[in-house]
């Protein structure tokens, strides 16, 4: 009879997220913030690509870039935050679970999609920098669509066996999620089977991919700023320096988030779960929403076509 009770619940056909474990009286305020920050995200995002898309002179590489990074980040913050609204506001926990393995799919694939688009960022401003008369004939069209494609299937290919592995094991222990969403390890603990497999790829994805990326971007950095130091001028090496300051910003808060939560989760055992599941929200929602604000107060092209947005369509307001 036990064998069988086990049997029937082996991949059962829902999770249940639970939330924030030890805060759900609180559920409704931290969910204010978060709706916020989501808000925040879906206006700031489909701005920058409204105005790329509205603007001419924008239409070169670096702010294709950009509006690879503003697609990656609404879907990165859709596929986790509709779900945990349900959950703070309507109590609705219940996830199918080939639902649960697509939000996990889609959650580190976006991600690794944001760490690759960031790299080809710090092409982009290496190439402007360093090879200059050779920007529009290096960067072309073609070779910018043929990096979004790379960045596509690395992160496909490179997150699939997250995937695979995951719904390979048996599910017979509880289907109860200690998380606002199906975050890969808090998944696969629940399975009745050794996943130290499953434990060993996630820490390869988590160290090699984003710190090759980052290897990759502090290289392009390097040779940016050996290139700004030996402009004659200190204006010349302010001005060309500040070109890079918006994809500085949004690197140190696309990456700073992301290891904290890594190293905390995998070494702090005393730190209470309701706040490692707080951080590893905040790091799946903070830089979809800082990257189109800081791009936006940063990038003066992107000001000045809004500006002219809103001083052209003002008086039609008022008449």
């Amino acid at each position: 009879m036990s064998d069988s009770n086990t049997t029937n619940f082996t991949n059962p056909s829902t999770f249940i997220l639970l939330g924030i474990p030890g805060l759900e009286a609180a559920h409704i305020w931290i969910s204010i913030p978060f709706c916020t920050m989501y808000i925040i995200t879906i206006l700031g995002n489909f701005t920058i690509l409204f105005t790329v898309k509205m603007e001419p002179k924008l239409h070169v590489p670096m702010y294709y870039f950009l509006c690879m990074l503003a697609v990656t980040d609404l879907v990165l913050s859709t596929s986790i935050l509709p779900k945990t609204l349900n959950i703070f506001w309507f109590n609705s926990r219940e996830i199918d679970f080939n639902a649960c393995f697509t939000q996990m799919y889609f959650m580190h694939f976006f991600s690794a999609m944001e760490s690759g688009i960031l790299l080809a960022m710090a092409l982009d401003r290496y190439v402007a920098i360093c090879d200059p008369l050779r920007y529009s004939t290096i960067l072309t069209n073609p070779v910018v669509s043929k990096i979004g494609l790379a960045m596509v299937l690395r992160g496909s290919m490179l997150v699939l066996p997250y995937l695979l592995l995951a719904k390979r094991w048996p599910y017979c222990r509880t289907n109860i999620i200690p998380h606002t969403y199906c975050e890969h390890m808090a998944v696969v603990n629940l399975a009745c089977a050794d996943i130290r497999v499953s434990s060993y790829y996630g820490l390869f994805m988590a160290f090699f991919l984003s710190s090759l990326d980052l290897f990759f971007i502090a290289l392009s950095y390097t040779q940016i700023l050996r290139a700004i130091f030996s402009l004659p001028t200190k204006d010349a090496r302010l001005k060309t320096f500040g070109t890079c300051v918006s994809h500085i910003c949004v690197i140190l808060a696309s990456y700073i988030p992301a290891f904290f939560s890594f190293f905390m989760h995998r070494l702090s055992h005393n730190v209470p779960l309701y706040f490692h599941i707080l951080i590893a929200n905040m790091y799946l929602l903070v830089p979809p929403m800082l990257n189109p604000i800081i791009y936006g107060v940063r990038t003066k092209q992107i000001r000045d076509r809004l500006l002219r947005l809103f001083i052209i369509k003002g008086p039609k307001v008022f008449s």
